[in-house]
């Protein structure tokens, strides 16, 4: 399964497709490059709260302080968003997490206007859910 691409080459393949029909096609694409949770991931103190589907994103803060993700949903292009909100995340350090520009990033992927009320509301509640489990390790 291939890899998860990164923040810029996530941005480059997004202005690439032509139409949103493909961007759909994209995030369902980049879903599916998820890794299987365990079970114990898919606890509840992972699951999302605010999203109508199910939504698990697990944090694990390594040795050099970078945290490492892992998400799933039941819904496709949800489970995409949960990619593109990880691709956002992997690899950095609590400050740096909260540091982000997460609104500039999202207007960058133009993704909101194209999104549904309830996926959008379901974007941003994984996005505070992570912030403020970030919060928490600083």
């Amino acid at each position: 399964m291939p890899a998860l691409p990164d923040e810029s080459k996530l941005l480059r393949n997004f202005s690439r497709c032509q139409d949103w029909e493909e961007r759909y096609l994209y995030m369902i694409e980049l879903g599916g490059r998820l890794s299987e949770l365990t079970e114990s991931q898919r606890s509840d103190r992972n699951l999302i709260a605010g999203c109508q589907s199910q939504v698990w994103i697990d944090m694990q803060r390594q040795v050099d302080g970078t945290i490492v993700f892992a998400g799933d949903s039941d819904a496709a292009i949800v489970k995409g968003l949960v990619a593109i909100v990880i691709i956002l995340f992997q690899g950095k350090t609590a400050p740096q997490i909260l540091a982000v520009d997460v609104k500039s990033f999202f207007e960058q992927l133009a993704l909101e206007q194209h999104l549904t009320p309830s996926r959008t509301q379901g974007l941003n509640a994984m996005i505070r859910n992570i912030l403020t489990r970030a919060n928490q390790l600083v």
